[in-house]
């Protein structure tokens, strides 16, 4: 099963940056390259434990549908979402928050199951593990970038902050 580990350090506080990975809008925000937008269960707002969200995308030019749900919400440390429909086989998603410093240190653990057997894992091989990385990436880098600005606030609601 490969696994993908991000770090990302914040200059932010643990709880902003707890609840902006826990943001829908925020992802839809970091998701434009792939158009993802909600069109299932949580579609806007903060997601939390229990609840779960399908989203659309276009991935390799095919429009795809997959459904998480939070299996972990540990505030401010720790959120895991799992895929419960969709085109991997499986997939677990850990997101690790921990104050450093003046900041947060943010750490992604994507594990993930390709479908298809052994075709599936030389996809991995080929392009699937970096494409994966470098989506995730993308989203942290976004995320990054509004939790140290001035527009985290439109992503988390007033009786979270």
């Amino acid at each position: 099963m490969p696994s993908i580990r991000l770090e990302t350090f914040v200059g932010a506080g643990i709880d902003r940056v707890f609840d902006l990975a826990c943001s829908i809008d925020l992802h839809t925000e970091t998701m434009t390259a792939s158009s993802e937008r909600a069109v299932g269960g949580v579609t806007t707002g903060l997601i939390g434990l229990g609840q779960s969200v399908t989203w659309e995308a276009v991935h390799f030019g095919f429009r795809q549908r997959l459904t998480s749900k939070i299996v972990i919400c540990d505030r401010p440390h720790h959120l895991r979402d799992v895929m419960v429909k969709g085109a991997f086989a499986a997939f677990t998603h850990d997101h690790h928050f921990s104050e450093i410093g003046n900041g947060t240190l943010m750490t992604d653990v994507f594990d993930y199951r390709s479908p298809l057997g052994p075709l599936g894992s030389l996809a991995d091989a080929l392009f699937l593990k970096r494409y994966m990385t470098k989506l995730l990436a993308e989203r942290n880098r976004v995320l990054k970038e509004i939790a140290e600005g001035d527009s985290w606030q439109k992503f988390i609601p007033r009786s979270q902050s």
